[in-house]
């Protein structure tokens, strides 16, 4: 899921796509931003790619701003959408039997707001593969998957999840207006995060919902990043890192609220944020609790990630001493999982061939190429399974009880999981 808007002038002043300028400006208030924390010289996190490709790989500089106007954390440069969201795109939300349950879940919470509604209409931004909005379609509820990514919007439609291959703005809002009519409900899963022009996402769903029609969606927590030191969270994907304050200011902007916040244990810690028109809802107590615990772990403060910062560099540098030293005692060390998680990590550890043997993976599309950047081999699950390493790296940590569970023989056999989140240890 993911995807990004066309620029508005604001955005031009602040960012230049895949130019290496980086954006001084914050994207939602146009106030000055304060850089914190800069990975360096980095490349697409789900550019994996084949050994020709190595010579023309694309990078820029991966680096992060707090504004403290608006309290919105972002990246300072943008990559074009067009390099991240693509025919090719190599993330397919099904793959995770644990997600899949969770957008199930997701799903029926939607459809238990809209029980008094007659022939409603559901819009999803970043569809994906249409794993959320299957269960409308087989519902028989009126629903559109807007989702940029040919290859993974064409996948839906095979799976009879009505989707148009799009990016989403006030202008797709209107042509959905007119030949559907206004939306009841307007969903999106890790995918607003994605979107730097927010506020012409913020137009179109103004226009596109009904006057009581609900926004609801979820992205990685600010609060889980910080407090964990989730620093893999940090991607080009992920233009924005949220947390209620900085989501009520955008909203505000636009005529709407935030009217209920839900914590999420998905991603590593995400929050589901439910707004609607301006005093069309009533605003629940979760919202104001949500913002004083915001408020007490300092997320409206500069030096919160002055400190967070401190605690990135630690870690990098525990990660990489203690994969040297497993070279040096001569362990086997394969990482688990290629996500664009994995990019970040690798590439601002330093982590080479050299120290990780190959990164084992799921995904057809990735296997057979090589990570980006540090251009660790991806290979098959079943090159995995046929030959344990000592030590499993676990980029999908996020993933862990899941994965664990499935990997009981892996440490049945003696096979250790070297994990970075939340701190840097070797279990079991």
């Amino acid at each position: 899921m993911g995807h990004e808007m066309t620029i508005s002038e604001r955005q031009l002043k602040s960012a230049t796509f895949g130019s290496g300028v980086h954006g001084m400006h914050c994207l939602i208030c146009d106030a000055p931003l304060e850089s914190f924390l800069d990975f360096g010289r980095m490349p697409m996190a789900n550019g994996f790619l084949d050994e020709e490709e190595f010579e023309d790989e694309f990078f820029f500089n991966l680096r992060t701003g707090f504004c403290a106007r608006c309290k919105m954390v972002q990246l300072m440069e943008q990559v074009d959408r067009e390099r991240m969201f693509h025919h090719q795109y190599a993330f397919f939300s099904s793959t995770s039997r644990h997600m899949a349950l969770h957008f199930e879940q997701f799903a029926r919470t939607a459809h238990g707001t809209m029980e008094d509604k007659t022939d409603p209409f559901i819009v999803e931004i970043g569809s994906n593969d249409g794993i959320m909005l299957r269960y409308f379609a087989n519902a028989g509820i009126r629903h559109l998957g807007i989702e940029p990514s040919a290859n993974v919007a064409e996948i839906a439609r095979e799976q009879g999840v009505n989707t148009i291959s799009r990016f989403f703005d006030e202008n797709l809002a209107a042509e959905i207006v007119e030949q559907y009519g206004q939306a009841d409900l307007f969903l999106g899963a890790n995918v607003m995060c994605h979107v730097p022009d927010l506020h012409a996402v913020a137009r179109g769903v103004r226009s596109l919902l009904k006057p009581d029609g609900l926004l609801m969606f979820e992205d990685p927590y600010l609060g889980d990043i910080v407090e964990k030191v989730a620093y893999d969270q940090i991607y080009d994907e992920h233009a924005f890192y949220f947390s209620v304050l900085s989501v009520r200011h955008l909203f505000s902007e636009h005529d709407m609220e935030v009217v209920d916040v839900k914590p999420q244990n998905v991603h590593g810690g995400s929050m589901r944020y439910i707004i609607g028109h301006r005093g069309a809802h009533p605003v629940s107590a979760g919202v104001t609790d949500q913002l004083e615990k915001e408020q007490a772990l300092g997320l409206d403060q500069p030096h919160t990630f002055d400190a967070f910062r401190i605690k990135v560099e630690q870690s990098r540098d525990r990660l990489l001493e203690k994969l040297q030293c497993m070279r040096q005692e001569g362990r086997r060390v394969v990482g688990y999982a290629a996500t664009s998680k994995s990019t970040t990590v690798t590439n601002y550890c330093g982590i080479t061939p050299e120290l990780v043997e190959f990164i084992s993976d799921t995904t057809p599309i990735k296997q057979g190429k090589y990570s980006p950047g540090t251009h660790i081999p991806v290979r098959p699950y079943d090159d995995f399974k046929a030959n344990y390493p000592d030590v499993a790296l676990l980029f999908g940590w996020n993933h862990a009880r899941e994965i664990m569970d499935k990997e009981r023989a892996f440490q049945d056999s003696g096979g250790k999981w070297l994990v970075y989140v939340p701190e840097v240890k070797v279990i079991p």
